[in-house]
């Protein structure tokens, strides 16, 4: 797949920039969907694709996912995101991520990094070595830490959103959530549920998530596969692994009537969306819910305050209340109803660039 013919819903794109060094096994993909905010923000996924086309999909993907995710989050930041191609467990190492770092430099401040799977704060903190332009960093470095913390707590808000709209109160308490993967996200979402009276079943591909799990919240139910979650009887599902969640398959499968979750691009093509109205459940935007990260790490540039950080990451439950309402009002999916929102901010703000600064 080449950049150019890419299909209409990864096409658009201002850059795409791929990165190499031989001596570290460096093979890289950076993508710049819009700048019309501001610099791209996004993370770096590291990832073990099959192909070069998969990694390219993926970037392509993820990019303009997070465009609408900081239009929404109403950051001053456009969108992008990288993938480094590889498995991190075998390749990782400080001379690739310095190299990777140097490749971002490059870009002069188009592109900001941050922490997505398989990259973590101590990686950041290498990568910083030789880029300004990177969030994600350790607290020691000045960063934010993990922003997992606050992207579990903006899924949580918008799903006591979801709730309220589908059943006339925000608590979870009495609700049964599946959610799949309990890894850096999934386990505080997991926090918030049994704290707020939830009953909670989940899955996970690693057998270390399902001793955390049965060791952590006994309560809670494990189940082998995602096949099984969906199968049981839910009231909310939360996809938390890897994108691509909600397709034909699954989406007719579901018993659930809120999909509420963290995981990017949950929707396997467009039109699922559709699917997802027509059988009556109710689909809170992934880029939406799952912001908070991007907030915490955002508040980074600024000068990192966790406090504030999450006062902008309560406002998720709000956005949401106020995307359901639109949606219902206009006749149209949860998904397009933000899809219009983050689009109107990115030309009414982005217009303003052609006003000539001297």
């Amino acid at each position: 797949m080449g950049v150019f013919e890419a299909p209409d819903n990864l096409s658009g794109h201002e850059q795409v920039v791929y990165c190499q060094d031989k001596a570290s096994g460096l093979k890289a993909i950076i993508a710049v969907y819009s700048t019309a905010l501001g610099p791209a923000l996004g993370g770096t996924r590291f990832y073990p694709y099959e192909s070069e086309d998969e990694a390219l999909r993926d970037v392509l993907d993820l990019s303009k996912g997070m465009a609408y995710k900081n239009s929404l989050a109403g950051l001053d930041l456009g969108g992008g995101k990288a993938v480094i191609w590889g498995d991190p467990e075998q390749i990782k190492s400080e001379a690739l991520l310095r190299a990777y770092g140097r490749f971002i430099e490059s870009l002069r401040g188009r592109y900001i990094s941050a922490c997505d799977v398989g990259t973590y704060v101590q990686d950041m903190d290498i990568v910083a070595k030789e880029t300004r332009y990177v969030t994600g960093r350790s607290v020691e470095h000045g960063g934010a830490g993990d922003s997992s913390i606050l992207t579990a707590y903006g899924v949580f808000c918008g799903m006591r959103a979801a709730a309220e709209h589908e059943y006339g109160n925000p608590s979870l308490a009495g609700r049964t959530v599946g959610v799949a993967g309990i890894g850096k996200v999934g386990r505080y979402l997991v926090k918030h549920l049994i704290d707020d009276g939830a009953t909670v079943i989940a899955t996970d591909v690693s057998e270390r998530a399902r001793d955390w799990l049965v060791e952590t919240y006994p309560q809670a139910t494990f189940v082998e596969s995602t096949a099984d979650l969906i199968a049981s009887d839910l009231d909310v599902y939360a996809p938390c692994a890897l994108g691509g969640a909600l397709d034909d398959e699954t989406v007719p499968q579901l018993t659930a009537k809120i999909v509420c979750g963290a995981a990017n691009n949950q929707l396997a093509h467009p039109g699922v969306e559709k699917m997802l109205s027509e059988r009556g459940i109710l689909y809170a935007p992934d880029y939406l819910v799952n912001s908070g990260g991007v907030i915490q790490v955002a508040d980074e540039i600024e000068g990192f305050n966790f406090d504030r950080a999450k006062r902008r990451a309560s406002k998720i439950f709000d956005i949401t209340r106020q995307i359901l309402k639109t949606a219902d009002d206009e006749g149209v999916p949860p998904a397009v109803a933000a899809d219009r929102l983050a689009e109107r901010r990115m030309a009414e703000v982005g217009r303003l660039r052609s006003i000539y600064l001297p």
